[in-house]
């Protein structure tokens, strides 16, 4: 049941999009952990840089959308920056539309 919860969550979480790159933060590879024990939900995530001005926006895109999610009574977001985000992370079909794919 937890892992179906976790899937659902990170379906969930596509709805949010990173407003600079214009994808979804899962395809994104922003999303590093979701766990969930008794319906307490701890997603660790980042983004692109520390100084990226749309964290909180992000952070609370997140909360949003996973907390509508039956099952989920409580989300808590870690933000980290250990291991850095880098454009690797990123799902091959979107790098590519990003123009990312001549370089990696």
């Amino acid at each position: 049941m937890t892992n179906q919860l976790v899937d659902r969550i990170r379906d969930a979480l596509r709805v949010v999009i990173d407003p600079e790159l214009g994808h979804n933060i899962i395809d994104l590879g922003f999303v590093y952990e979701i766990s969930v024990i008794d319906g307490a939900v701890r997603i660790a995530m980042t983004a692109t840089t520390p100084g990226c001005p749309a964290i909180r926006f992000l952070e609370e895109g997140v909360a949003s959308a996973a907390e509508r999610v039956p099952g989920v009574r409580s989300v808590d977001i870690v933000m980290t920056f250990d291991p850095p985000w880098t454009p690797s992370r990123i799902e091959p079909i979107v790098r590519a539309s990003l123009g990312f794919a001549a370089v990696n």
